[in-house]
């Protein structure tokens, strides 16, 4: 179980991001917190073979197939895949010496948790990381929604 002030510490420390299974559509969840974390200074890094054959950038930076192609140094590891896919991730994630493996909200590999915490990284699982940064940081906004994206306000039909 993670305290408030180990997710503060993570989330502190760690600016630079990997996100795997990064999306390249807006309108997905992947895209969205991944948006929302580069909006407020992190450095995001793209993960998905899917991009990263077709020379795609997503949110402007370049896109890698897998951890092991990154040249640089991570901090974080947010995975954006389903529970059974984390492990080899989290295998990966230590190999690059990340410091974090996040699994988002819905995602909790236990094995590949106690190989992250195992291996001496901080390792969140069923949170998400928008969520987090915006609870702890100030990033919500009336009803947790601060993206500029989603609005309550209704718009006219009429050109």
């Amino acid at each position: 179980m993670n305290t408030i002030e180990q997710i503060r510490r993570v989330l502190h420390e760690g600016r630079t991001i990997a996100v795997v299974g990064l999306s390249a559509e807006w309108h997905r969840p992947s895209f969205f917190a991944a948006k929302y974390m580069q909006d407020h200074g992190y450095r995001i890094v793209p993960v998905n073979p899917r991009y990263a054959t077709a020379a795609t950038d997503v949110l402007g930076e370049h896109c890698y197939a897998a951890l092991t192609d990154i040249p640089f140094p991570v901090d974080m590891v947010d995975v954006f895949r389903r529970t059974e896919d984390v492990l080899p991730i989290a295998q990966q994630a230590i190999q690059i010496g990340a410091k974090c493996l996040w699994q988002q909200i819905g995602v909790m590999n236990l094995e590949a948790d106690a190989l992250a915490r195992n291996a001496g990284m901080d390792s969140v699982m069923d949170r998400c990381v928008k969520i987090e940064h915006g609870r702890f940081f100030g990033g919500l906004n009336l009803v947790g929604v601060n993206t500029g994206v989603i609005s309550a306000k209704r718009f006219s039909n009429k050109a």
